[in-house]
């Protein structure tokens, strides 16, 4: 795999991961009753939280400051839904849902990002696990939520499945895009399942349970 030449890729999933990580805060925002400006602020923290932790500690330039044009994006998204979005929309389910192709899409960038830049491959699993969950945190604390990662629910362990797929496929020699596609598999298919099975990790001594679980 030549990551020399991913940075289209990289562009295309960050850019979608921006939309559906905004959509998924501006919907957390719609649930609060928020105004515009509230729409925004929780769409576009959610958009850009995991990115922008993962370029700090990456010592890269923090990737929307240095293409706002993802900020506007994000921005726009949450505005969109702000508009457009109706009373009796299950905002729960729909938020829960755009959450996944978010985690899923940041997964594959973070960790494509961290493997150009050259870090281990250990660091670059751990860089698209944080991607993938550290907006959705920001968004689930300024909700007043418990974040989605302490709830019980295969989380952040899909993200980190779709996190290693992507790069032991690149140590492979597989194609950016094949790379790519996988771990956004790994994860979009792991997380939905978790959603409608509602799969857990169980007490002690039980790895996993399928059923409802108080939040």
């Amino acid at each position: 795999m030549t990551l020399g030449g991913a940075g289209s890729l990289i562009d295309a999933v960050g850019m979608f991961g921006v939309v559906v990580f905004a959509i998924s805060g501006a919907l957390a925002a719609g649930r609060l009753r928020l105004d515009p400006v509230g729409f925004v602020l929780l769409g576009t923290v959610t958009a850009i939280g995991g990115g922008t932790l993962r370029d700090l500690l990456l010592g890269r330039p923090v990737f929307w400051v240095e293409e706002p044009g993802q900020l506007v994006l994000s921005v726009a998204a949450a505005l969109t839904v702000y508009l457009f979005l109706k009373p009796t929309v299950a905002r729960d389910r729909w938020l829960a849902w755009s959450d996944a192709a978010g985690l899923a899409a940041f997964a594959v960038q973070g960790s494509l990002i961290a493997l150009a830049v050259g870090v281990s491959p250990l660091v670059a699993v751990v860089m698209g696990v944080m991607t993938a969950t550290g907006g959705g945190v920001i968004r689930d604390l300024l909700a007043g939520d418990r974040p989605m990662i302490f709830r019980g629910q295969l989380y952040a362990s899909t993200a980190l499945a779709g996190a290693t797929a992507v790069v032991g496929l690149s140590l492979w020699g597989a194609e950016e895009d094949v790379a790519a596609a996988i771990g956004f598999a790994t994860t979009f298919l792991t997380r939905g399942a978790t959603l409608l099975f509602d799969i857990r990790m169980g007490p002690p001594g039980e790895f996993l349970r399928i059923g409802k679980a108080d939040d």
